[in-house]
């Protein structure tokens, strides 16, 4: 729930700041990736919902050519959170998890993609580009009783009608709850625009320098990282052991 009346919270988050910056990276890398490449194919690969709907109409049709376009997308997703899962190893927003190596993955999946799409190879290019979003997208989806969704807003709409709902009701709620969903929601709309815009002048090419960018972003926090979370003597899937994580899947 993005809001619980009567009951204040009152620790402090010195890390919110960066919550807000990177969160709307995130989904403004989303946004782009997804419009751009909606422009050669009609499934979006940033969240599953539209893949879904496509299986089951496919399905019900008979349309077996664009079934498997379909269900080649909604593998690739399922397979980028597995790997999350598997390199991150939680789900809450915490400073050390390795979101770098996450990152430098997710630049050289897009950058595959954005290969073979390029050379006209777009049944492996467009699954690859959805398996990068599915990576992304479970990277960091809990914060402070949030669930942060980078790669689709459906989610982040219906928290900002709840936050609304619950201010007319209550007259009060945590502002920089609706602050961080609104600014994420502005992230996915202009990286979309951005990408919309690229595609119509330079085709698929910009997304090699979107990969360029999430590599180059994944190498800071990796060199971070290391400097300020040393000790790895307790770290085998992160800074925070499985065991001491309260995440639930």
């Amino acid at each position: 729930m993005p809001y619980i009346p009567y009951k204040e919270q009152n620790r402090t988050f010195k890390e919110r700041p960066w919550v807000f910056v990177y969160g709307a990276m995130l989904a403004a890398i989303a946004g782009f990736v997804n419009v751009l490449l909606l422009g050669i194919y009609h499934v979006p690969v940033s969240h599953m919902t539209g893949a879904v709907a496509r299986i089951a109409i496919d399905i019900s049709s008979g349309n077996r050519a664009d079934f498997w376009g379909a269900f080649t997308i909604f593998i690739g997703f399922l397979c980028g959170a597995i790997l999350s899962g598997l390199i991150i190893g939680g789900t809450r927003v915490q400073p050390g998890r390795r979101y770098g190596v996450a990152m430098m993955t997710e630049a050289t999946l897009l950058f595959i993609a954005a290969t073979l799409l390029i050379n006209g190879h777009t049944r492996s290019g467009i699954p690859l580009a959805a398996m990068a979003c599915g990576l992304q997208n479970a990277m960091a989806s809990s914060y402070c009783g949030l669930i942060l969704r980078t790669t689709h807003v459906s989610g982040m709409v219906t928290d900002i009608g709840v936050l609304i709902g619950h201010w007319i009701r209550y007259k009060r709620i945590q502002s920089w709850k609706l602050a961080l969903l609104l600014v994420i929601f502005s992230g996915f709309l202009m990286g979309g625009i951005s990408g919309g815009i690229s595609y119509s002048y330079y085709g698929i090419y910009p997304l090699f320098t979107l990969a360029a960018g999430c590599f180059i972003g994944g190498l800071s926090y990796f060199i971070w990282r290391i400097r300020h979370f040393e000790d790895f003597s307790i770290d085998r899937w992160g800074y925070f052991p499985p065991e001491e994580d309260n995440d639930t899947l």
